[in-house]
């Protein structure tokens, strides 16, 4: 058996798949897999795309990058339109148009894709006295779907890690000094959680819908659809395969043998497919877990931020409270010093009491320092200061 062999992009020889200069500025740039693993570029406008994978224009627009649009898995009559973040797809049963291939992030797709292929075509080399059940053969279209959604969860995955690596380590800081730059670090942080939030939402949204219905699920089949002629269990030509990833597909093969036998199964035998969409639903809700895990912890975060602020607040509270109060003591003694500073004559201003202003003094000290006591001494006995 030859080992699985890494390609890059591969221009054929078809005209179809030749790579064409653009005649206007509408064109686009898609680079076209076939069942074999081989591809190419196509320069085309919207209208040649439309009539090569028979969709209408407001599915097609789907697909444009200058739009914003959810992440979302339309099933159209003999096609599959996939637009999941960067991977912006066109799956029919014979062939793939992803749309910009030059993107860094759609290149390691594209290559993947046709490494897959490759491999299940060295396997169809190799064992070519070896009669192969039906049972471990795998439509076209659910290699492609296998490996985009395999990149998009892998790619959300990758940016929760790099978020959850930024994000604790903020946090752990904030907690121990609250500052300016700090708390700025951390909003920008929630705010990326947030958005990253939402669009692996929107992923998991989108399989769960297909999974709940079987009839969604069967529209994805399109090899069975088109009958013997291009089915992948006709056992003729490319349609013949085996699964090419080692871990899922495998796995998906094994457990539904005998569902999928035949071209004429029933409709509603999905397992394969839900099988399929189990797996990459169950990678995507982990990754939403561990989006709901770091909220809740910015959550705590901020709880205890909030705690932290509210006792700041009140220690300020007492210290006003003790300032003002000493303030007032030290008014009235203010007050009583100056009265007797006054230049009024009295009975025991002269030499014979010597000492008097002296003991007025004092005394009125002593009543003023006892007034500041109580008055503390109150508050804490109301709660309004600690103890």
């Amino acid at each position: 058996m030859k080992e699985a062999m890494e390609v890059g992009y591969v221009v054929p020889a078809e005209p179809s798949l030749s790579v064409k200069k653009k005649t206007s500025q509408l064109s686009t740039s898609w680079i076209v897999v076939s069942p074999s693993g081989e591809g190419g570029v196509l320069d085309a406008d919207k209208y040649a795309i439309m009539r090569r994978v028979q969709i209408n224009a407001r599915d097609l627009r789907l697909l444009d990058p200058l739009l914003s649009y959810p992440s979302t898995i339309l099933r159209r009559e003999g096609v599959i339109v996939l637009n999941l973040e960067h991977i912006k797809a066109v799956i029919t049963s014979e062939e793939v148009l992803l749309r910009d291939p030059m993107d860094e992030n759609v290149i390691p797709v594209v290559e993947e894709l046709q490494r897959r292929l490759h491999f299940v075509d060295d396997v169809c080399q190799g064992l070519d006295d070896v009669e192969v059940g039906d049972e471990n053969e795998s439509p076209f279209e659910f290699r492609a779907l296998e490996v985009a959604l395999e990149a998009i969860c892998s790619f959300l995955a990758a940016r929760t890690t790099e978020l959850e690596a930024a994000a604790y380590p903020a946090l752990d800081e904030l907690t121990s000094k609250i500052s300016t730059r700090n708390l700025d670090r951390v909003r920008k942080l929630k705010s990326s959680m947030t958005r990253l939030t939402v669009r692996v939402h929107k992923v998991r949204d989108e399989l769960e819908q297909l999974l709940d219905d079987d009839e969604d699920m069967a529209d994805l089949y399109l090899s069975r659809k088109q009958g013997g002629a291009s089915s992948p269990v006709s056992g003729s030509g490319p349609a013949k395969w085996f699964p090419a990833s080692p871990t899922i597909e495998s796995k998906i093969s094994r457990a539904s043998r005998g569902s999928l036998a035949a071209v004429g199964g029933e409709r509603n035998d999905v397992e394969e497919l839900e099988m399929l969409l189990e797996a990459y639903f169950m990678q995507i809700d982990g990754t939403l877990n561990k989006l709901t895990t770091l909220r809740e912890y910015i959550a705590d975060t901020e709880d205890y931020i909030n705690i932290q602020l509210d006792n700041h607040r009140n220690q300020l509270i007492q210290l006003e409270l003790f300032l003002t109060s000493g303030n007032v003591c030290l008014s009235i003694y203010s007050l009583v010093t100056a009265i007797f500073g006054m230049n009024i004559p009295y009975s025991w201003n002269n030499q014979n009491h010597p000492y008097a202003f002296l003991g007025v003094a004092v005394i009125t000290g002593v009543c003023v320092l006892l007034l500041f006591v109580i008055i503390m001494s109150y508050a804490r006995h109301k709660g309004l200061v600690g103890s």
